[in-house]
């Protein structure tokens, strides 16, 4: 620190451009991650016919919307003075909250007149709609059209939000159920490739016996096995074993076996590496104190690994419960075992045009892993990156 005549200088800040560069690029991957959840969100709660017309962006401003009405016919006219008068409301009983921008009485000039402005009629007369959707059709002479002329107007209606998607997409035929079964599906689907990973990765990591590492070399080749290649031979197997013992072979065993072998691989490969960077000091302590192999995976390993354990479970909960494919081999296509996403997968073919049905639906669908992945979170990074330096 410089000093001038009794006046402190301090030294100029330097700027981490490289560092500032990365922070605004990870706030930008955030961001644009974050952004299709916040849209899915919004437009589940929007009026499904603001929905219909507008993006989620503009959830917030009023919604635009062109439509077409008829007004009265000469039956509707009385006699006010020396004028000849059709009155009425273009927007009708449905219209509140909404209102009338602009008008005209073709669709090429439907912005030519602004709310409470007056135009012409082709039948005669002149006509003012004020922007509540109040009309006034007044002429001199008695009108004598049969028909009921159209008014072209742009109307706007402030946002409006509801549950009412969601209370639709709940009560639908089956959801419930599908909610449960999916429940049913991925709790023991996660739980049991843990247990059996665990036990095999402690093995693996601090236990020596002939073939380690060729069963390690092993569980790395399993990575790179695609589920679809090994679906179809695994499902005859186990509908072989299904026959010899006389079990249903459309059940929940089936889906939870399935997704312990597919899960087994990284779950192994994820856990070993953490477990062999514990201390080896603190293992060796506690074999010369006495401790078996399995007291010291329980007492000491498994409170160690639990970011580990945490970070696993987070993926093989999210792919179970976004799972279509196993879940419709193993449990087939019956009503009463249809997980959430295929339940959806049915809602998109029977509702298709009903968005804010879809957009509640996918919501719903969400929230679960949402919640499991914010609850544990803290645990991800650290589980990912355990292990990989020594």
């Amino acid at each position: 620190m410089a000093t001038d005549a009794g006046i402190v200088r301090k030294p100029p800040v330097k700027i981490n451009f490289g560092k500032l560069a990365a922070h605004l690029a990870l706030l930008f991957f955030v961001a644009l991650w974050t952004f299709p959840t916040v849209g899915l969100l919004v437009s589940s709660v929007r009026d499904k016919d603001q929905l219909a017309v507008s993006g989620w962006w503009t959830a917030l401003t009023d919604s635009t919307r062109q439509n077409a009405v008829r007004v009265g016919t000469a039956k509707d006219q009385v006699k006010e003075g020396d004028l000849y008068v059709i009155k009425g409301n273009i927007l009708g009983a449905d219209g509140k909250g909404q209102s009338v921008k602009s008008f005209g009485i073709t669709n090429a000039d439907l912005g030519g007149t602004p709310a409470g402005g007056t135009a012409k009629m082709r039948d005669g007369g002149e006509i003012t709609i004020q922007a509540n959707g109040d009309y006034v059709w007044s002429s001199p002479t008695e009108f004598t059209h049969t028909g009921a002329p159209r008014i072209y107007f742009s109307g706007g209606s402030p946002p409006r939000f509801t549950l009412d998607n969601y209370v639709a997409v709940l009560s639908a035929q089956g959801i419930s159920q599908s909610f449960i079964n999916s429940i049913t599906v991925a709790i023991p689907s996660t739980v049991v490739p843990i247990l059996i990973a665990a036990f095999a990765a402690y093995a693996l990591s601090w236990m020596s016996f002939p073939g380690r590492g060729l069963i390690v070399a092993v569980v790395v080749g399993l990575l790179v096995v695609p589920l679809q290649m090994s679906l179809i031979p695994l499902l005859r197997m186990y509908n072989g074993f299904a026959n010899i013992f006389g079990t249903d072979s459309k059940g929940y065993v089936g889906v939870w076996l399935a997704h312990t072998a597919f899960g087994l691989p990284l779950a192994i490969y994820l856990l070993r590496n953490y477990m062999s960077g514990l201390p080896r000091e603190i293992m060796e302590s506690a074999r010369i104190d006495g401790a078996s192999h399995f007291k010291i995976f329980t007492g000491m390993v498994l409170p160690l690994s639990f970011p580990a354990l945490a970070s696993f479970a987070i993926f093989q909960f999210l792919w179970i419960w976004n799972d279509l494919l196993v879940a419709l081999v193993f449990l087939g296509a019956q009503d009463d075992k249809v997980v959430l996403t295929g339940r959806l997968v049915n809602l998109l073919g029977t509702q298709g045009d009903n968005w804010e049905l879809l957009t509640a639906g996918a919501f719903i669908s969400i929230v679960v892993p949402l919640i499991v992945f914010f609850a544990l979170q803290r645990y991800f990074v650290r589980g990912l990156l355990a292990g990989s330096v020594k």
